[in-house]
Parts: C-alpha cells; structure tokens; sequence
C-alpha cells in the first residue's frame, strides 16, 4: 500500500508518500507546498491540485489520508483550511484514490500514543517510525502523521487501540529507551 498524505493550508501544505507493507513502513518522499509567495486564493489552490496530481502521478499511490477541519477562533482561516482540503480531497477523487480522514488528535494519538502531543512528539515519532535521521518540517510531518495513521487503521495486523502498548508490542524495534 502506498499513501499520500498531506496537512493542508494555504501558506504551507505539507505532504508525505510512505509504502506500508506487512507492518514495514518506508518513507518515499516528503516536502511542503510553499504558497507564501502567491497573492490570490485561487492561485494557491491551483498550484496545491497541480502539486498534488503531480505525486500521485510520480508514486502512484493507493490511498490518501488527510486531516480533517481544525475549528479554531478564526473563521477565516478555518475556511481557508477548508478550500484547500477541497483541491487536495479532489485530486485524490479524480484519481480514484481510497481516503481516509482524520482529526489531529487521532493522528497524535495514532503516532505519539497521545491526542495532546506536541507538534514537536509527533515529529520524532514519525522520524522514528520512518527511520529517518535528517530534518523533517513539521507540516511534512503532519502529512506523514496523517499517512502512518491511515496505514494503522486499514491494516488489520496494526495495532487496533492505538495504544502505545499495542503500538511497542507490535513494533518493538522501534521503541527508543
């Protein structure tokens, strides 16, 4: 199975392709969608479906997981987050792509073992999971966040609870002391 995964935004969307086969995770690639520079909504958008047709294309993955609307105090950016979940929910429907929603805090506790992690937990555990030594910015591992959640949550062999016992028993050559 490979996943697309993406933390969307109109500033920065975050994505990361994974391949989870037989309780194996393996990062494929990584980055973030930098739309600071573009002026319109519109604009934005448009290089987020573009920039997302042009992964699927590349990895050609199976499933696309995604973070549902966070509903903070800005409605604004609330629906600004919304538009761009649009364009990314569309490019993995006109690709007939399985998806999987999630809240963040499932993605959290999924990852982390905790729905209140911090942005920084979430970010060693997916480099953790992932093997992965260098740098990873934290939209990039939200999305890879998002993509390991769905991966535990299709495969039946993966840890059901999300607990972290669950998780230690079923993956103990990851557990760092």
């Amino acid at each position: 199975m490979i996943i697309l995964g993406v933390d969307p935004g109109t500033i920065k969307t975050g994505y990361g392709v994974i391949q989870y086969q037989k309780n194996e995770l393996k990062l494929l690639h990584f980055g973030i969608i930098n739309l600071v520079k573009e002026k319109t909504l519109p604009d934005k958008l448009q290089i987020i479906y573009g920039e997302l047709t042009r992964l699927i294309k590349i990895y050609k993955p199976t499933d696309f997981s995604i973070e549902t609307a966070f509903y903070g105090k800005n409605i604004q950016s609330a629906m600004k987050i919304g538009y761009a979940r649009g364009v990314s929910l569309l490019a993995a429907v006109h690709h007939q792509l399985f998806i999987g929603e999630y809240s963040p805090r499932e993605i959290k506790k999924s990852i982390v073992g905790t729905g209140a992690a911090s942005k920084e937990q979430v970010n060693f555990m997916v480099k953790t999971l992932l093997n992965v030594r260098d740098e990873i910015p934290f939209d990039a591992s939200d999305a890879l966040g998002a993509a390991i959640c769905h991966a535990f949550r299709k495969d039946k062999q993966a840890p059901s609870s999300k607990s972290w016992k669950a998780f230690a028993e079923a993956f103990p050559e990851r557990i760092i002391e």
